[in-house]
């Protein structure tokens, strides 16, 4: 089957949900009539529910047919400020005989996308956007780069982003609907078997679309920079997940941000350790099923070496050369990450900074504190001092200040009271400028003394727990790091907001131009 009969049976399939949901509400209005001209106490078991269900999909509907709004994502470019990047853009467009699109914006994704805002069912296009990744342009060649733009240009050239929206309306309505008819099994199981036929077909035809778009970029840019860029692109992304999970996160918890964003990437993806995981996981397969939106790496390059390979001059040169100013372009795509708050609340900090205070407020801070909350309650002290939970375990209660810890939120388990005790005296060693949280592009953040040596408490607080005479060798070494007996730990400062404006993900395929056409 062609791409376009695909794409008009998806397009049929979303005619038909419209049609489905009026047999529903059809339905539901006869049976009210009958009840009303004769009424029956077991009819009305079938037609209140039916009546619920048949409200709950005209709601849906109605909803998901309004004007997607908000802001897009990332800067706009404008021509005067970066000329090369629109010459390269409509230079491209002109050979895959299609209109350039009306605006280019910079995001912090390591994608490319493109998406076009139409009326009466994509019938008349309004205005088109180009999304492009500020990490492509720092990973890829100007080969690599002008493949990828061929390829959004491409859904331009053929099509496909004309049907596209209405039928990811067509998606968004569908699993919006089965979602909502949760109590009404039976018309959500009649709903759910649709959904899952529209599903099917109309991402099959998302994935055709990907390996013409592909074909275009091929015919521009040449076999081996297309699949170059795809595989950058994969590995890339690979390695932007693992910034935002293991990095970016710690952000909000150490009340800073980095000063910037992308070098922090660079550096991850330079460590060797890190280019041998990223390389990994790279290559494990990945599952595909029939309602992904694009094919297989894998799929993809074997169909682009079928291709046949065009006549052309190659550009190695790093594709950051399209941008006049990329230091400037790269500050303000990151600015565009946060939030207005976390421009104002988090300070810009260095990434050494960020993680000494991060895995300190994650790991420590509570430690301290609560144990020495815990000391307070079990043997009665006039502050919180953390010689009170010391007192406590050399009087042998370390149960009861295991039932404080619990208390104040910690889970339960033999070795509590150890665990605890182990984070609050690296807290104390933190606190007293003995040692420091160490960044490390290679894994986990280490915690340091001073000359380098790695601190290991977790055995010797193990030690202190289960033995009441070893609290008096405990106070003797804290008391020679300068440690006060009476020492109360730092209260906590204000919490930082996690709505404060952690980055996203750059997954998202949603934008407030409804779709957008993305490269992986």
């Amino acid at each position: 089957m062609t791409t376009a009969l695909r794409a008009l049976l998806a397009f049929a399939l979303l005619a038909g949900l419209y049609v489905l949901v009026g047999l529903v509400v059809a339905a539901a209005l006869l049976l009210d009539v009958l009840l009303i001209l004769d009424f029956h106490a077991d009819a009305l078991k079938t037609a209140l529910p039916l009546t619920l269900a048949a409200a709950v999909l005209v709601h849906v509907l109605v909803t998901v047919s309004r004007p997607v709004g908000g802001a897009e994502p990332g800067v706009p470019v404008a021509r005067e400020r970066e000329p090369m990047l629109w010459q390269a853009v409509e230079d491209l467009a002109r050979r895959v005989r299609t209109a350039p699109p009306d605006e280019l914006r910079l995001v912090p994704e390591v994608n490319a996308a493109v998406s076009e805002d139409t009326r009466f069912l994509g019938l008349k296009a309004t205005r088109r956007r180009m999304f492009i990744g500020l990490p492509l342009l720092q990973t890829l060649t100007v080969d690599e780069m002008r493949a990828v733009l061929g390829h959004e240009l491409g859904h331009y050239s053929r099509a496909h982003t004309r049907l596209g929206a209405p039928v990811y309306r067509g998606r968004v309505a569908l699993v919006a609907t089965v979602r909502n008819l949760g109590p009404h099994r039976l018309v959500r199981r009649l709903f759910a078997g649709y959904a899952g036929l529209y599903l099917r077909v109309s991402q099959a035809v998302s994935r055709r679309q990907e390996l013409e778009a592909d074909a275009l970029a091929v015919a521009i840019g040449g076999r081996r920079a297309m699949a170059e860029a795809l595989r950058k692109v994969h590995s890339t992304g690979v390695a932007w997940d693992i910034y935002l999970r293991d990095y970016l996160s710690l952000t909000v918890a150490g009340g800073c941000r980095p000063a910037t964003v992308f070098n922090g990437l660079h550096a991850l993806m330079s460590d060797p350790v890190r280019q041998a995981e990223i390389a990994r996981l790279a290559r494990q397969p990945r599952e595909t099923s029939p309602y992904d939106s694009h094919p297989g790496l894998a799929a993809r390059l074997a169909a682009i070496e079928l291709l046949p390979e065009p006549a052309q001059v190659p550009d190695p040169r790093p594709a950051l050369t399209l941008l006049r100013d990329p230091a400037t372009a790269a500050q303000e795509v990151e600015r565009s990450m946060w939030t207005p708050q976390a421009l104002t609340t988090l300070r810009p900090a260095s990434w050494e900074d960020i993680v000494a205070r991060a895995v300190y407020a994650d790991r420590n801070a509570d430690a301290l504190r609560d144990l020495a909350v815990a000391g307070q309650r079990v043997v009665g002290a006039s502050r919180p001092y953390l010689d009170a939970a010391f007192e406590a375990i050399a009087r042998g209660q370390r149960a009861a200040l295991a039932d404080r810890l619990a208390e104040l939120g910690w889970s339960s388990s033999d070795d509590l009271v150890a665990g605890v005790l182990g984070r609050a005296l690296e807290g104390v060693l933190i606190e007293h400028g003995q040692a420091r949280w160490t960044l490390s592009w290679s894994g986990p953040a280490r915690l340091l003394f001073d000359d380098g040596e790695e601190v290991a408490l977790a055995g010797y607080a193990a030690q202190v727990a289960a033995s009441p005479p070893a609290v008096p060798g405990l106070r003797e070494w804290l008391g020679d790091l300068g440690v006060r007996h009476d020492y109360v730990p730092v209260p906590e400062e204000d919490r930082h907001d996690p709505a404060a404006g952690v980055p996203a993900s750059g997954r998202a395929t949603s934008s407030g131009s409804e779709l957008r056409y993305e490269l992986r």
